[in-house]
């Protein structure tokens, strides 16, 4: 028996107040790349402060309602033995947790991969519920490849499969599961191509949900929007990627599921802030609420801005709070370039740098 008024009231507050997730989840190695761009030591100490940073950023629950968390960051204490997400908590702020642990290949005679499973999910999760976790994230993804007939239905069924039985998991144990069911953008492929499998994607993945009962107003759904891929000779501007996202959003998705929380994907700071906002200006029904659960599209230039110095701590805080601002304009489609302005106090911040890794992973 699954608490459906708690779980429903979770996802609400996520969705509430043109607020969006800040997904601060990033494994070691992931957070080591990030890291290295600003030619920072990977180590525990940096990792706390940086964290400690995000978290800790004045008036961050005006436009954040969430913040995803990785295992050694929900864990971590402070020196009074307090843990750092109580940084979050005090403000209001929701604690989620990144559950999943990564991909491998379906096959051996493929390269494409499914969600691992985890036999200890279960206690996890009642540890990380423990810790202040009220809600959580996990993450499939397919690959688009025609000349490998990418994606397989095969690849489909198992990652939505996977998706399901870890959505059921966590609202098992009162937490919210944000499910993740992403097409990579690598590649060439037109922006109708990107639409054809993200709908497969996601109908797979309702199907699934709908097998094993899933209370479908308990959940928010994480997926990227309708793009052609980043090698793509004619890309689509923000405004097609808007309109071929909402449509597909409206064709099929149950309106059970109170929103949707667009991934960057890899777009630049801008680009992702201006498709969520079109996506939003487009939005006539108004019945899903659409926001944003970006991780390098609003800490991008956050890091830039602090070079690992904690002299340029309040400055880089400054600039996660602008960046979340505008995201959060997004969310009522009231957006535009010019409010990149804001950041031209700031000589390091290039808020339209692609942010595309190949094949990404966390």
């Amino acid at each position: 028996m699954i608490n459906e008024k708690l779980l429903k009231q979770v996802a609400q507050q996520l969705l509430s107040g043109n607020r969006g997730i800040l997904a601060a989840d990033e494994s070691l190695g992931t957070i080591g790349k990030r890291f290295d761009s600003i030619n920072l030591e990977n180590n525990h100490e940096n990792r706390l402060a940086y964290r400690k940073l995000l978290f800790e950023t004045p008036l961050l629950n005006k436009f954040i309602s969430g913040v995803i968390t990785f295992d050694e960051t929900i864990r971590e204490k402070l020196s009074d033995n307090s843990l750092l997400v109580s940084k979050l908590l005090d403000q209001d702020i929701l604690v989620g947790i990144k559950i999943d642990q990564g991909l491998e290949p379906i096959s051996a005679d493929t390269d494409e991969t499914v969600m691992k499973d985890i036999p200890e999910l279960d206690s996890n999760l009642k540890q990380y519920r423990a810790l202040g976790a009220s809600f959580s994230k996990f993450r499939a993804v397919c690959r688009i490849d025609s000349s490998k007939q990418y994606p397989s239905v095969d690849a489909l069924t198992k990652n939505a499969k996977m998706l399901a039985k870890f959505a059921l998991l966590c609202q098992q144990n009162d937490i919210v599961p944000i499910v993740e069911p992403e097409v990579l953008m690598d590649g060439d492929h037109s922006i109708e191509k990107s639409y054809d499998v993200t709908r497969q994607f996601l109908l797979h993945t309702f199907d699934e949900l709908n097998e094993l009962e899933v209370y479908l107003p308990g959940i928010i759904i994480k997926t990227n929007m309708v793009r052609s891929g980043v090698s793509a000779e004619n890309k689509a501007d923000a405004g097609e990627i808007a309109k071929k996202t909402l449509g597909l959003v409206y064709e099929i998705f149950p309106r059970e599921i109170p929103g949707v929380a667009f991934l960057s994907g890899g777009m630049s700071e801008s680009q992702a802030t201006e498709s969520l906002s079109l996506i939003n200006a487009l939005d006539s029904k108004k019945e899903f609420f659409f926001s944003f659960s970006y991780g390098r599209a609003l800490q991008s230039s956050c890091i830039k801005a602090w070079e690992g110095k904690s002299e340029n701590a309040n400055l880089a805080q400054k600039v996660l709070f602008l960046r979340a601002q505008l995201n959060s304009v997004a969310c009522m489609g009231r957006y535009s370039s010019d409010m990149e302005k804001a950041f031209e106090d700031y000589s390091s911040i290039d808020s339209d740098t692609d942010l595309f890794e190949s094949n990404y992973s966390y």
